[in-house]
Order: structure tokens, then sequence, then C-alpha cells
């Protein structure tokens, strides 16, 4: 919570003028009913109209000041609580896009929509709530009992008895609804999750036909998270008509308590409707704090939850400024000793893995299900760090490098093609936002994307829609292809991106890279053999350590490993063949 409430310091000179507004508000409202009691007792009663007019005329520009005070400050609670509650969102941003894989598993990415999101929102709320009822309540209430108490201390029995109905109905209230705040919040996490899951697995609910468990899992949820909501606003339905009765219980005593005094001779009418009106401040003012109580614990949690995520320690994060190292002017990559653990697990995922992969050549990396394939390449972008050994890049270790520089000579592209809603250009322009139009037809006719992109009817202009639901799986794939290829970085990571393209593309698309960016460094993650037959250097994972490491025909003859890889997908006769020619299969 304390790292919220550090976002409020730049706001406190609008605190002050809130709070200086709410001082002249109090100030006038509790001065109307004075005006009023001289009013009936000194103007009505003689029947002096010169009096009522005098009196009235001050009457109407303390309610005109109130009124001002009031839109000024409600002006700036909520010019503080919108500007702070936007500065909370993009730090949150921020803070977010710079976890790795452990963070985002620790929160979950349904959990940090959440926060960023409903949290923020329930905090910017609370805020303008607090800058107005929390100052405001509290300065009305005792004002109010201050003046009524000057004005009859015979009355004050009354304004007791009814602040201790309020007091235990606030604490009935405190104590029944606040435990389920925090509750509340993680149901809604929980819905999240749900429909996140729904709407990324669609294809694979509807071929499974579950549809009716996913929506019996989403209505259980629904469901949880309904009553919850129904219980807490039963709570706040019974506060209300409760607080009105107590308003009105507390007015009939005050009548009923006054025209004794009244008739006795010990109150004046005037003073009576003015200590009547006092009452209803104090009353009010206490159901405010009511309300505050309500909504802060609430308000508490979403705070709890968001400095959670903006404390959080991101495990990859940049060297220190005077300690920052540049690789230098070749771009080689090399794996020194490395190993691997996930967090939480002490299963090594690579162990002790060496190899060093040379620009002008391709280096690829071949292995069963679950080798480390994938893994292994994530260390060189800092998606990972290495728990032992060391990844250098230029011959400086990337642990020394500031991630943008890093990343700055890497093109990577996923397993997982992923686009983003706009144009193809867009996209592309993704990679270089300066790139010709030249620059990215080029791209995309290396990358083998031409072909479709000229049969769109708009060219690079073409939508996409949001995660590329419009384009076919291989057309995805080659479009992030050609944006990693704008980007002309001196490293190129392919992890398994060539599986959804036949094999001609396949073929046609290698060919292309090598007679065009032959300088890159190329490292390719492949499931299939055909695919690496031409690699100057072939690396075999099992169980995350090196197996094998050399050419196609060098390993057929070494690496029992990759010959059970390769006979499983071309025969005896092919490989033969592919071996003498130093060519793939077709």
């Amino acid at each position: 919570m304390k790292t919220v409430f550090g976002y409020y310091k730049q706001y406190i000179p609008f605190m002050i003028i809130v709070l200086v507004a709410l001082f002249g508000q109090v100030w006038c409202e509790l001065s109307l009913p004075n005006f009023m009691s001289d009013i009936i007792n000194n103007g009505i009663v003689p029947g002096d109209m010169d009096h009522i007019k005098s009196v009235g005329t001050i009457m109407i520009l303390f309610a005109a000041l109130a009124a001002a005070c009031s839109i000024t400050g409600s002006l700036f609670a909520t010019l503080t609580a919108a500007k702070s509650a936007r500065r909370i969102r993009s730090d949150i941003f921020r803070k977010v896009t710079s976890f790795s894989s452990a963070e985002q598993d620790k929160f979950s990415t349904a959990s940090l929509i959440t926060r960023s999101t409903n949290d923020v929102q329930m905090v910017q709320q609370a805020t303008t709530m607090a800058l107005r009822m929390m100052l405001f309540a509290p300065l009305m209430g005792i004002g109010a009992v201050i003046m009524a108490l000057r004005t009859s201390v015979s009355l004050s029995w009354t304004v007791g008895l009814a602040l201790l109905c309020v007091c235990g109905l606030m604490i009935f209230s405190f104590f029944a609804v606040f435990p389920r705040f925090k509750v509340m919040q993680e149901k809604l996490d929980r819905i999240n999750l749900i429909m996140k899951e729904r709407l990324s697995g669609t294809l694979v609910v509807r071929a499974f036909r579950t549809e009716g468990k996913e929506e019996e899992r989403f209505d259980a949820a629904n469901i949880d998270l309904t009553k919850l909501y129904i219980f807490v606003n039963k709570c706040l339905a019974f506060m209300m008509p409760t607080m009105t009765f107590i308003m009105s219980g507390v007015g009939l005593l005050i009548i009923w308590a006054g025209a004794h005094l009244i008739e006795a001779d010990k109150l004046m009418i005037g003073d009576m409707l003015a200590y009547l009106q006092y009452a209803m401040h104090v009353i009010m003012s206490f159901m405010f704090v009511t309300m505050i109580f309500i909504m802060l614990p609430r308000a508490a949690v979403s705070m709890k939850r968001i400095g959670q995520v903006l404390t959080t320690e991101v495990s990859i994060s940049d060297p220190p400024a005077g300690k920052a190292l540049r690789c230098g002017p070749e771009y080689p990559v090399e794996f020194r000793n490395v190993s691997f653990n996930y967090p939480d697990s002490e299963e090594k995922v690579l162990d002790d893995v060496s190899f060093t992969a040379r620009p002008g050549q391709t280096t690829a990396i071949i292995g069963g299900t679950g080798s480390g394939k994938s893994t292994l390449i994530k260390l060189i972008p800092r998606f990972f760090d290495a728990t032992e050994g060391s990844v250098l890049l230029g011959g400086t270790d990337v642990r020394d490098m500031v991630q943008s520089e890093l990343r700055s000579h890497i093109g990577l592209v996923p397993q997982k093609g992923i686009l983003f809603s706009g144009t193809i250009e867009s996209n592309l322009r993704y990679g270089n936002e300066n790139a010709s139009e030249e620059e990215l037809t080029r791209a995309a006719e290396i990358a083998q994307a031409m072909d479709f992109i000229n049969e769109k009817p708009k060219g690079l202009q073409e939508e996409i829609a949001q995660g590329g639901t419009n384009v076919s799986g291989g057309q995805m794939q080659r479009l992030c292809i050609a944006r990693a290829l704008v980007k002309k970085p001196e490293v190129l990571v392919f992890d398994d991106s060539f599986s959804a393209l036949d094999f001609s593309t396949d073929k046609a698309l290698r060919k292309e890279l090598k007679e065009n960016i032959g300088g890159c460094t190329f490292i390719i993650v492949a499931q299939r053999i055909n695919t690496i037959l031409d690699a100057d250097q072939i690396i075999v994972l099992d169980n995350g350590r090196v197996a094998g490491k050399g050419t196609h025909s060098e390993l057929l003859q070494s690496c029992r490993i990759y010959k059970e890889i390769a006979l499983s997908q071309l025969s005896e006769e092919e490989l033969s063949k592919a071996a003498a020619s130093g060519k793939e299969v077709n």
C-alpha cells in the first residue's frame, strides 16, 4: 500500500485546494441553520420583513459560496484520482512488460489484467471518495456536534443515541463485508482466467465438443462471484433504509423533546429547527463515514494487489550503468558450459551445454520433445538467464549487456507466430519503424510472403485481425519471418519457424536467406531433418545435454540419437543420398 500512496505525493497541492474548499463548504453549510434560526426567532415572530430580507440575502450568498467550494473540491479531487490512476496504470504496464516468464507465471495473465484494470479503477473511485467524503464527513460531523451543543445542550441525548445506533451499524458492516472483498477480487481473477482460456482455446473446445463442460465451469465461477456480490449488496441495501430509519426516528425525538422545551420556555422554535438540521448533518456525516469504511477495505485489497505487482523484483534486469558492456564487432553466439533449471525446480532442463554459432554459418538444433531446444535459444535474448555457465554474444556475456542493446542485434521468430491488429505493413514495421517500402517488400519476398500479399485487395495495407486470425498458419509464420528480416539483425533465431511451411516454400525461403543475408549468425531449431541437412553445424540435444555435434553426414556416423531421428523421417536410401551430395531430399 505504501507503494501506491507514493503516487499521490505529486498531487499534494491539489489535495490542499480540496481541503481548503471543504473547510469553506463546511463553514458555509453549518452557518445556514443559524441564519434560519435568526430569521424565525427575530424576523418571522416579530414580523420584521427587513430583517428577513437582509439575513435571507446573506443565506443566499453563503449557499452560493458553499456550492462553489463543493464544485472546486470535487474538481480537484477528481483530477487527483484520475491523474494518479493514470500513472499507476502506466507503471503497471511497464512493470508487467519487464516481467520474465517466471514473474508472469507467479501472477497469471488473467490476474495481471484484473489488477491493471478493475483494481486500479477501484483505487481511483476510493481516492475520489476519500478526498471528498473522508475529509468532509469528519469536519461536518464534528462541526455539527459543536454547533448543536451550542444551540441546545438539553437535546444532546438525542444525537448521542443516534450516534450509538450508527456506530453499531458501522461495526456490523465492517466485520460482515470486509473479509469478503479479497475473496471477491480472487473470484474475479478466476472468471477472467476461464474467459481467457475459453477464447484462446475456442477451436480445441469445439473440436472436442466440450462447450457444455466449459459453460458449466464458467457458470460455477460466475455463480460464486454473483452470490458474493449479492451478499455484499444485501449488507449495503440493509444499511441505507436503516440509516433512513435512524434519521427519521431522531428527527421525531428532537421534535417531541423540543416541543416540551418550547412549551416550558426553555427553547425557541428557530433553535429547535436549527438543532434538527445539525442533528441531520451529524447523522449524514456518519453515514458517509460508513460508506467510506465499506469502500476503503475493498480499495485496500486492490492497493495491496497493485503493490504486489509494482514491488515484485524482476529476475532479469540490466547491469548497473557503469558496468554495462557492448558486444564486439563480430556476432558469434557462444554457449559456454550452460546449465539451466526453472525457478522452484531442482531438475535441470539444460546441463553443461557448450557450442559456438558463428556468423555466416547456419547452426541447427534438433532433439526430441522436451530435450530443451526452445529453452536453449530463449537464453540468447535473456528471456531466461542461465543457472550455470554463460551465453556470450560477440564475446560479451549477455548478462553484462543492457537488454535493449542485446535484443537490438537479435531477430527472433517464435515457434507460435504472433501478429498484432493493424495492417500487414504495420506488422512488418514492428521490426523497424523507419524501414522503406522497398525494404518491406524485399523482406516479404525473401520470406516467400509476397505471393499471398499481392493476392490481397489492399496488398501491404490489408487489415490483420487481432491475433492474426484472418491469415493461415503458414502465412502468419512467413509474415513473422519477414518482420524479423526488416529489423536487419546480426543474429537470426528461428524457433521451429518452418514447421508450418510446406517443403517447397521451406526450401525456397532458406535459399533466399542464404543468398541475401548470409553474413548473419543463423540459429535454427527444427523438427524436420529435411530443414537442417545443409546446416554447417547441427547440435543434437537429448534430455538437456549435447548428444552430438557436427554436420549431417558426420552425425549419421557418430550419433545414434540423430540417426534414429533421421530414420524416423527419411529412408536409408534418402539419407545416404543426402549425405553423399550434401543436399536435402525433395
